[in-house]
C-alpha cells in the first residue's frame, strides 16, 4: 500500500503575526550591538524572516548578514547567544512562552538568483519562446 504522503499545513494567521513580532523585536536587539561575542561584534545581520511552530514553542530565524562575509560564523555565534535572545524577546514581546530560537542562513535570495539565471538562459528562453502546437481534434467514432 503507498505512503500518504504528509502535508505540511499552511502556518497560520497567529503564527504569521507572532512570527513578524519576533522579527521586529530580534532586529531592534541586534540593531543595538550590546552583544559581547567578538564574531558579533560591529556585524550588521538582516533578519529576513522568523518561521514559528504552531505551538509557538519554536522559532527559527532567517538571516542575512551585510556585507556577506562569513555568515557559519554569525550564524554560530547567534546560536550561541539565543538564551541571550530568548531573555530579550520574553521582556520585549508578551507571550505565554517565549520561543527556542535557532538561527539559519536564508539562502532565498540565492535560489531566486539561480531560477532568475534559469530563466536567462538562451536555451531555456527558446524552449519557452515556442508555441505550442495545437491539437487534433478528437474523431468521433461509430457506435
Amino acid at each position: 500500500m503507498p505512503r500518504k504522503k504528509t502535508i505540511t499545513p499552511k502556518a497560520g494567521q497567529r503564527q504569521l503575526r507572532i512570527g513578524e513580532e519576533l522579527r521586529h523585536a530580534l532586529a531592534e536587539i541586534i540593531a543595538d550591538n550590546n552583544l559581547s561575542d567578538p564574531d558579533l561584534a560591529g556585524r550588521m545581520v538582516t533578519v529576513t524572516s522568523v518561521r514559528i511552530s504552531p505551538d509557538l514553542r519554536n522559532a527559527t530565524i532567517f538571516i542575512l548578514p551585510f556585507g556577506g562575509g562569513d555568515a557559519e560564523t554569525v550564524v554560530r555565534a547567534l546560536n550561541r547567544a539565543a538564551g541571550y535572545f530568548r531573555g530579550e524577546i520574553a521582556r520585549a514581546v508578551d507571550m505565554r512562552v517565549s520561543p527556542q530560537l535557532r538561527f539559519k542562513i536564508d539562502d532565498s535570495f540565492d535560489e531566486a538568483s539561480r531560477i532568475e539565471s534559469l530563466l536567462h538562459d538562451p536555451v531555456v528562453r527558446a524552449d519557452i519562446a515556442k508555441k505550442p502546437e495545437p491539437e487534433a481534434p478528437e474523431s468521433e467514432s461509430d457506435e
